[in-house]
């Protein structure tokens, strides 16, 4: 298969702290730093949080541009995709940072149960996430967490509330969501292609279902997300030393598939997200 596998690379998240594993990227400067080994290593996405001193989850404004300050001056041309997701903050305050014009936000388009709570994305904060995207021309990465986010994404892409080319997301791992679950993973496939039949899509897996599901995505010439986000683990019995490694886990899956891994051009081609001041042909 000669189709290019982006690489998307979910460094910190809001969840993993150093005490799970000391290589969790917290300081914008750990976090630059830790890009640019993953960006090196294959990655031409960055998914990225801000963490407090404290390693709590915020959706500070002024920490997302001091890190899309420094991801910009060490890893050119890599798209940079923030999350606007509910563990940082509370309704609008989730998209405090889109102002920025970051060339990605993650996006849920619906609620959704966490093992513990809810994940809630009411129709007006969907909507209103969605306007403020358009707005700032920054491209959503749909995170569907069940069925119903595939639908919802297609029915607001048709009516324009998100425009272009789709880009889907399944997360798959998440105790009272999605499964790692193959028959529903290539249902997901096939209901994308049904409903945008020009969309991308990727898949991420949590935990130890991680490697699982990037093969999955590799075989079925999908997308990948790895990182230190999702997983803090090489194997059961051994912590992964660097987001660089996940990345590079995802590599040896495409050399082994004999598929080209997406340079950062290659993967803002395949998305259609121009470099900021240039246009893509």
């Amino acid at each position: 298969m000669t189709k290019p596998c982006i690489i998307c690379c979910a460094i910190t998240g809001s969840l993993p702290r150093k005490e799970n594993n000391p290589a969790v990227p917290i300081s914008v400067q750990e976090q630059i730093e830790s890009t640019h080994e993953a960006f090196e290593a294959g990655a031409s996405i960055v998914h990225a949080h801000v963490r407090n001193d404290d390693q709590t989850p915020t959706s500070d404004p002024e920490k997302f541009a001091r890190l899309q300050e420094g991801l910009q001056k060490h890893c050119p041309g890599m798209i940079i995709q923030f999350s606007t997701g509910g563990r940082s903050g509370a309704e609008k305050e989730r998209g405090g940072m889109l102002p920025l014009r970051p060339d990605m936000a993650s996006f849920s388009v619906g609620s959704t149960n966490f093992p513990t709570r809810v994940y809630p994305n009411s129709p007006d904060l969907v909507d209103w996430l969605a306007a403020e995207m358009r707005s700032f021309g920054v491209k959503p990465e749909i995170e569907a967490f069940d069925l119903s986010h595939i639908h919802q994404a297609a029915l607001m892409n048709r009516d324009g509330r998100i425009p272009g080319k789709l880009y889907v997301q399944f997360v798959m791992g998440v105790k009272n969501s999605m499964p790692v679950d193959r028959p529903s993973f290539d249902f997901f496939i096939e209901t994308v292609n049904r409903l945008a039949p020009d969309a991308e899509w990727c898949a991420a897996g949590i935990g130890r279902d991680q490697i699982t599901v990037n093969e999955w995505c590799v075989a079925a010439g999908g997308h990948c997300r790895t990182g230190l986000e999702d997983n803090v683990r090489i194997d059961k019995d051994t912590l992964a030393p660097s987001n660089a490694a996940l990345v590079k886990r995802v590599t040896d899956l495409c050399e082994a598939y004999e598929r080209p891994v997406a340079t950062w051009q290659q993967a803002r081609e395949i998305l259609e997200i121009p470099l900021a001041g240039s246009t893509i042909s």
